[in-house]
């Protein structure tokens, strides 16, 4: 569980993991047109079939220290606005180490998934656990290409057919990291 980010925290929020009763205020993003594209799952299944299955690959995660999408929580309103973390990848047979984040629609554009995809780029390099990051977007996703390259990622290339879609790699290297701080 070393890729976890479980009771770490930024100015506006709280990381903690998963819980099943977090399954009705995580539903309603399935109803976002594009977005069980963009997450590259399957778009003919129902809303709750959607998040059910999202909270199938979360578990899965965490039962076999492969990271996972932690739980985001506004420090002043309690409320679960979205979800951010690291996600151990397999990018054409080779094991990276990506941050992922999706953020309620309610919540998005005040910058909670930057903030929190920092958090996690940090959390990373401070730790030792990968040399490199990445960030996986859906070629159409404008918002999360915007996320990785505040959060100092630039494109490293375009993959044709990564689980059925177009997807770029946003990338930062530790030494980038370094340069920066």
């Amino acid at each position: 569980m070393k890729y976890l980010l479980e009771g770490e925290e930024t100015e506006r929020l709280k990381f903690r993991l998963l819980e099943e009763g977090d399954f009705r205020d995580w539903a309603p993003l399935f109803r976002i047109e594009n977005v069980a594209e963009f997450l590259a799952l399957d778009s003919s299944l129902s809303e709750n079939e959607l998040c059910a299955l999202w909270f199938e690959k979360i578990f899965h995660r965490y039962e076999n220290d492969l990271g996972g999408m932690n739980v985001l929580i506004d420090k002043q309103t309690g409320r679960l606005v979205g979800q951010c973390g690291l996600l151990v990848q397999s990018v054409e047979e080779v094991q990276r180490l990506e941050i992922g984040y999706s953020i309620l629609p309610e919540f998005w554009g005040i910058g909670y998934a930057s903030e929190a995809a920092q958090k996690c780029k940090d959390y990373a390099f401070s730790n030792d656990l990968a040399n490199s990051l990445i960030s996986m977007v859906h070629v159409d996703n404008i918002r999360s290409e915007k996320v990785a390259r505040k959060n100092g990622m630039s494109l490293e290339r375009t993959l044709e057919n990564y689980k059925g879609t177009r997807a770029n790699i946003f990338s930062i290297n530790k030494n980038e990291w370094l340069a920066r701080e």
